[in-house]
């Protein structure tokens, strides 16, 4: 037991350094949680092929051929946000790293009709790096979130139609954020004020529940139920930098209080095999965005607190994927999805400046032997141009409005394996 303990820790760690998740799925989210569903469109609530299901619907578990099966992939993301002022008509483009969120699963049989098993994923994050000093650098300059899911996770098969499955969470998150203080406010020397918010190892627990049903040997139906998760940040960092002379005592560093909500999700999914080789699967995907009504930070300065409303609305993933079994090496997979934003009009932030979006997926995998797969997925998620503002008020109780054209292109690329026992 200790072995596997130390084992989670060192992954966990591992994927930890690995990840820079950028923004690009219904305000943080991030679903990137498996190859094989992803060169579907995401669309695995109803699927029981692989280990993923730990993620996507726990009570697949129980309906897995093998014995043991271990599923992992890594994916590269590619994201650009463009922005042209409406009031200067001047242009900035963010310079974001490259996003690298894993997924590790690993299902065992105990007998025919209990399972259990572990999943280590990253369904949340953000990296977005704008031009320090811009013109919205009042509202950030650069901002980088991890979320770290741990699941433990147990199924039951009913009978031969229906099973259940249940998976408490523990999520580990990091965020740092800079920004400046006002549009304006410098030191003696010209240098933007700023304030860097840094907070490490925040935990908190959830869990993600299943139920799946085979009615019929052509039709599979799965709902799932993730919980949601409140990071509670207590008397993290908070560094003040180039303070005029007049506010360095009254604003020294200190340290901040902040919640950072991420919201529970629903899902609905169908199989249906077209043909013994060829399957169609739906998801619907319902996220409980409404949970985030702001981002307000306290300081224990004389900052005092920073107001952030973000008032998201609920929102919903539509997802269509199809499955094709070439022969016993080859499967190829295709699928789109549209995914509608959650911002409402007026709180269009440059942290996550988008609207609804379709994306388009594609994927194969090989198995190079008995035991091992290799999975491929490809994504081109693409966002229409639109006009979006944040509409706030500064320090001295005026209402001010940010805003202008943004437009948003992301690109990513997956390789996972697939090792059964």
């Amino acid at each position: 037991m200790k072995k596997i303990i130390a084992i989670t820790q060192i992954i966990t760690v591992i994927i930890a350094i690995c990840i820079a998740p950028t923004v690009f799925a219904g305000g943080y989210r991030v679903s990137l949680q498996g190859q094989q569903a992803q060169g579907m469109a995401h669309a695995g609530t109803a699927m029981s092929d692989s280990s993923e299901v730990v993620y996507f619907n726990p009570a697949g578990m129980s309906f897995l051929n093998s014995d043991m099966q271990v599923t992992g992939g890594l994916t590269l993301i590619d994201a650009v946000t463009k922005f042209q002022n409406e009031n200067t008509n001047t242009s900035e483009q963010t310079d974001n790293p490259i996003g690298t969120p894993v997924s590790l699963y690993a299902t065992k049989k105990y007998d025919d009709n209990l399972s259990y098993g572990l999943g280590i994923y990253t369904p949340y994050g953000n990296a977005v790096e704008w031009e320090q000093d811009w013109a919205g650098s009042h509202l950030v300059n650069d901002i980088e979130l991890k979320a770290i899911y741990i699941q433990p996770t147990i199924s039951y098969k009913i009978n031969d139609k229906y099973s259940i499955g249940f998976g408490p969470t523990y999520v580990l998150g990091s965020v740092e954020f800079n920004r400046n203080l006002s549009t304006s406010l410098s030191d003696a020397n010209g240098n933007r004020s700023n304030v860097t918010l840094n907070a490490d190892n925040i935990g908190a627990w959830g869990y993600n529940v299943g139920f799946l049903a085979k009615p019929i040997d052509k039709l599979s139906i799965g709902v799932g139920y993730r919980s949601k998760v409140v990071l509670k940040a207590r008397g993290e960092n908070a560094d003040f930098e180039n303070l005029p002379g007049t506010m360095q005592s009254a604003y020294a560093d200190t340290t901040f209080d902040a919640n950072l909500v991420l919201p529970a999700e629903l899902s609905l999914g169908f199989a249906y095999k077209l043909t013994p080789k060829t399957t169609l699967a739906f998801d619907f995907n319902r996220t409980f965005w409404n949970a985030y009504t702001n981002l307000d930070v306290q300081f224990d300065n004389a900052a005092g607190t920073s107001l952030n409303p973000r008032n998201y609305e609920v929102s919903n993933i539509y997802r269509v994927g199809l499955q094709h079994v070439i022969n016993e090496k080859f499967t190829v997979r295709g699928g789109m999805y549209v995914d509608k934003s959650p911002i409402q009009s007026g709180y269009f932030t440059p942290e996550t400046a988008r609207n609804d979006s379709l994306g388009l997926t594609a994927g194969a995998s090989y198995q190079m032997s008995r035991n091992l797969g290799i999975d491929l997925s490809f994504l081109y998620l693409t966002f229409d141009e639109f006009e979006g503002s944040y509409d706030y008020y500064d320090q001295s109780g005026k209402l001010v409005s940010f805003g202008g054209s943004y437009i948003t292109s992301v690109y990513t690329l997956g390789l996972g394996f697939n090792y059964t026992f």
